[in-house]
């Protein structure tokens, strides 16, 4: 059985599709839409019915919390979400520990073209998009109900939109929502495999992620899936609501947002404060669920997020608030109780032999501190609030913007009350309350870049020694945009070409 990849042949430049050998499913056939996400099955078989090709679908689901080359610190998914964090403000290294992310803390890891970095963030995301090819260009002629050939080729579609959205954030300079947007993009592949392509433009790849959305909203209308691990028609809308909010749609963020928290409630207190691991809370629209007998180790987002999970990097260095974001905290606020400002509180959990640090969080936790298992939080309603308030806060609706900012914020802090600002001040309540509930699920990298706001972390928490001195980063500064891998550059015989060093 082989791995999915997606890569270029030194020899002609052509992409080679190693994929689509997903694990053969073992359950009855009607259990299919309810089996563990797996990733790999025989390759004659995997498109000849909508039984094998639901196979398809949950390989990609397996594949978001897959090792990546045996690298320790590349969960899937998870690894961009702590890149993205390790790059902002709101998360605070407390020690070096064993290593893991601390070039990425220093702002070097995605500015170097042959780090392991830049390589996982184009490589992992393109798999994703060779996957997704392969169910789009053969589920049509799969055996079975037309109802499950839509949504397979729906949620494929769903995952090649978000996958190309979240790498033209890294790979290309921020969108321009009065601007043309016509610098180097991506190479825009929507075939099993293809001559390799130069970088189409910014605006073209924000045009191909809106348009497998659009198609996948339509052939998810009626989609009712077993779990949350499943793209349905409210996740393919909250992808929509972020595209739409990055290009400065804001009407339409506002809109989308809205219509993918329907019927998504926001979580009590209890369950705010139960470790964000359980993909079945209600607040979810979407989440990676991960399997019993599918243990992640130490490659785990829980093997470096959580505060109890009994690995070398969370004992001696528990993840930490920025003190200036906490200090913004109301004290009656629920989400103050995720972190800890003494460092000294007993009942914030830690491994056997773990140390305590000021600031240190409580929001991630294992059941098991032996064990790295956990869900992960992709989309939730409480982010769907945020957008439809932002949206609304920058296109002068200041009086839908503080509504929706005050189901959400009340739902946290019961003597929250109703805001009264507008303009840029009702803007800044809604990014720091974005901050806030937001903060170590892998979004402040991207908030700043799309917000051409400036990395600051000074005044606060953050060690100059372990951040290796990058306290501040302009807006703008080249360093905002990620290096193509040097192989891709060499494998495409300079097909595709880099971004600028300097």
């Amino acid at each position: 059985m082989k791995k999915i990849f997606l890569h270029y042949n030194n020899s002609n430049g052509k992409y080679i599709s190693l994929f689509l050998l997903f694990l053969v499913l073992c359950s009855c056939s009607k259990d299919y839409l309810n089996t563990n996400p797996t990733d790999k099955v025989a390759t004659s078989d995997a498109f000849s019915t909508t039984t094998n090709a639901w196979a398809a679908v949950n390989g990609i689901h397996r594949y978001m919390y897959s090792q990546f080359y045996s690298n320790q610190d590349q969960g899937g998914q998870s690894a961009n979400m702590i890149y993205m964090d390790m790059m902002g403000e709101d998360l605070v290294m407390t020690a070096a520990a064993n290593g893991w992310f601390n070039d990425s803390y220093k702002w070097l890891s995605h500015r170097v073209a042959t780090d392991r970095v830049p390589k996982f963030n184009y490589l992992f995301y393109y798999t994703v998009i060779a996957n997704a090819n392969m169910i789009i260009a053969n589920i049509d002629k799969a055996a079975g109900p037309e109802a499950d050939r839509r949504a397979i080729k729906g949620e494929a579609l769903a995952y090649r939109g978000w996958a190309y959205f979240q790498m033209i954030q890294l790979f290309g300079v921020r969108y321009d929502g009065t601007g043309a947007n016509n610098g180097a993009g991506l190479p825009i592949v929507l075939a099993p495999s293809a001559l390799a392509t130069a970088r189409a433009t910014i605006a073209d790849v924000y045009g191909r992620i809106n348009q497998d959305l659009d198609a996948a909203m339509d052939l998810l209308q009626n989609f009712k899936r077993p779990n949350a691990s499943h793209l349905n028609i409210n996740v393919a809308q909250g992808i929509k609501a972020r595209v739409a909010l990055t290009q400065e749609k804001w009407d339409s963020a506002a809109y989308y947002a809205k219509l993918a928290r329907t019927g998504f409630s926001l979580m009590g207190n209890a369950q705010y404060t139960a470790g964000f691991n359980d993909y079945t809370n209600p607040e979810w629209i979407w989440g990676i669920h991960q399997q019993a007998d599918q243990t992640s180790y130490f490659y785990s987002f829980f093997a470096y997020m959580s505060a109890n999970y009994a690995s070398t990097n969370i004992k001696t260095n528990p993840k930490a608030i920025f003190s200036k974001l906490y200090a913004l905290i109301s004290a009656t606020d629920v989400r103050k109780q995720l972190w800890d400002s003494t460092g000294k509180d007993p009942n914030v959990p830690i491994p056997s032999g773990g140390t305590r640090k000021p600031y240190m969080n409580r929001k991630f936790l294992v059941a098991d501190p032996g064990s790295s298992i956990g869900d992960m939080p992709m989309m939730r309603s409480a982010e769907m609030y945020l957008i439809e308030a932002e949206g609304n806060a920058r296109s002068g609706k200041a009086s839908e913007a503080a509504q929706a900012l005050y189901t959400l914020v009340h739902q946290r802090d019961p003597q929250y009350t109703l805001s009264t600002s507008t303009g840029s001040a009702l803007v800044n309540e809604i990014m720091i309350q974005r901050r806030i509930e937001l903060w170590g699920e892998g979004f402040r990298f991207y908030d700043l870049k799309r917000t051409n706001s400036p990395l600051d972390r000074s005044g606060g928490n953050h060690d100059n020694a372990l951040a290796g001195g990058v306290i501040n980063v302009p807006a703008g500064d080249i360093r905002w945009q990620f290096l193509i891998p040097q192989d891709e550059i060499n494998n495409s015989n300079g097909v595709i070409a880099q971004n600028p060093l300097n």
